[in-house]
């Protein structure tokens, strides 16, 4: 062979060489190629393993099918109720459908991206900032609804929306902070009230209770006695019925005190 006829294979066997390598592509697990043929899409997306293409007739652009985790910046919100404030959110996304993904959108992840800070901003200026902070799984599903709503025809999914952080003026901390003390005080004040109903109810059926049983009080005063003992007291009070002290001074003929009475045996009685 000469010099003519080896210059024009071995230039054939380069530009075979690279040929090979455009055309076969490997496609790992978590990515599909979409192949275009002349400007035009194929129907299904390839992949994955070894993808062959017809260079340079065909193109491919490969897609990954992962979850995609992206963290909304800081928006400034204003709730229905007039508060302003600061909130971040973390937006979980995945392409569905690669051919919808590359051809409906231009930028599929950007375009996610400013749909979610709309989505932010729109949604939670809806709801008071009680509901903001007191229902967040609420406003987590209901974010999650309208941006698969709006992906749905880019091929896009998205999985899951949490809103991240909401950033509180020094001044509405403080409110936040004065309506809990103040609420706890309330519910406190509650408690006693209801505690103290309970013991007055109970008293008065014990008292019922000994007026219908003439010993039990004896008893009572019994029991009291022992566990006056018990503290190696050296005074004992002992209490008299009123009765037997009422009948005591009739018979001594002394001025009755819860009366301010004479006696019948005292001599202004006579």
């Amino acid at each position: 062979m000469n010099n003519n006829t080896v210059v024009p294979i071995v230039v054939f066997g380069f530009l075979f060489l690279v040929w090979i390598v455009k055309s076969i592509n490997i496609l790992p697990e978590y990515e599909r190629g979409v192949v275009f043929r002349l400007g035009r899409v194929r129907k299904n997306a390839r992949g994955p393993g070894i993808v062959l293409i017809l260079w340079p007739i065909d193109r491919i652009v490969r897609v990954s099918l992962r979850v995609v985790t992206w963290v909304v910046p800081p928006q400034d919100v204003i709730t229905k109720d007039n508060v302003s404030l600061k909130v971040n959110a973390v937006v979980y996304f995945r392409v569905v459908a690669a051919v919808q993904a590359i051809i409906e959108v231009e930028n599929f992840r950007f375009a996610v991206e400013q749909a979610a800070q709309t989505g932010l901003r729109s949604v939670l200026g809806e709801v008071e900032l009680d509901d903001l902070l007191s229902q967040r799984e609420t406003l987590n599903t209901k974010l999650q609804t309208i941006l698969d709503e709006h992906t749905e025809p880019w091929g896009v999914k998205v999985t899951r929306v949490n809103v991240k952080q909401v950033d509180l003026p020094q001044e509405m901390q403080r409110a936040i902070a004065a309506q809990a003390e103040a609420e706890r005080e309330r519910r406190a004040k509650i408690i006693a009230a209801e505690g103290e109903f309970q013991a007055s109810t109970k008293l008065a059926e014990a008292a019922a209770i000994l007026s219908r049983e003439p010993s039990a009080i004896t008893l009572r005063y019994l029991r009291t006695l022992v566990e006056i003992g018990v503290e190696k007291n050296t005074t004992v009070v002992f209490p008299l019925p009123l009765d037997l002290l009422g009948g005591l001074i009739a018979k001594a003929g002394i001025v009755d005190p819860l009366q301010g009475q004479p006696t019948a045996s005292s001599p202004g009685a006579r």
